[in-house]
């Protein structure tokens, strides 16, 4: 029997990618650099400051101003993180469904916990999670499975008993190796470059509904 389903936050159970977009954008011109449309910010807004430094700027984590990029991006969202951020069609009623199945829900992203505390209460969910691991909650964040490991003991059930439900590369990775069923979000923040048939998903939905259909 499932006891808990736990969710990747970004592209999965909120569709956050306007509001870093614009972050992004005020970054790149601020330094002169030209804009990018949300076709291309869409598919690496599931990787964070990482992806969209490297989309925006060719700034990658090894270059030397990557820190102070990052921080400069990171300021800028802290200015317009639930801007435009709404909840993905069907995710409350997919919510108040586990719960009225008696199955419990949480998420495990590698947003940091100085969005994710404020974010989340804002998002507008009918029923609270049980529990919300964020990107700096473990020393090693996803697709480590101490964020999966440590969700897990704070509410009190087995990883096996779990399902995870992300829209990453890493999600999968992540659940997969502790043991959970997982579960690839379609209609996440998935690039058509994404090899996603090697991600070794256990299932994949199109809707956050169509979750309900496959639960044993």
């Amino acid at each position: 029997m499932t006891q808990a389903v736990l969710f990747d936050l970004d592209g999965t159970l909120a569709d956050t990618a306007l509001d870093l977009g614009g972050a992004l954008n005020t970054v790149l011109r601020r330094h002169g650099l030209p804009e990018k449309s949300m076709d291309e910010i869409r598919p690496q807004a599931s990787h964070g400051a990482s992806g969209l430094l490297k989309l925006g700027a060719g700034i990658t984590p090894d270059h030397p101003d990557y820190m102070q990029w990052r921080k400069e991006f990171l300021d800028e969202y802290s200015r317009c993180y639930a801007d435009q951020t709404i909840l993905f069609d069907g995710v409350n009623e997919m919510l108040e469904a586990l719960v009225q199945r008696g199955i419990q829900w949480g998420i495990i992203t590698n947003k940091p916990m100085r969005f994710t505390d404020v974010l989340v209460p804002k998002l507008g969910f009918t029923v609270p999670p049980a529990v919300i691991v964020s990107g700096d909650t473990c020393d090693e964040p996803k697709p480590s499975v101490k964020p999966m490991f440590y969700a897990c003991e704070q509410i009190g059930v087995e990883a096996r008993r779990c399902f995870y439900v992300g829209d990453a590369e890493r999600d999968m990775q992540a659940g997969k190796n502790a043991g959970m069923t997982t579960v690839l979000a379609d209609w996440g923040y998935i690039s058509t470059e994404d090899q996603t048939e090697n991600w070794l998903a256990d299932f994949r939905i199109a809707t956050p509904l169509d979750l309900l259909a496959i639960l044993r």
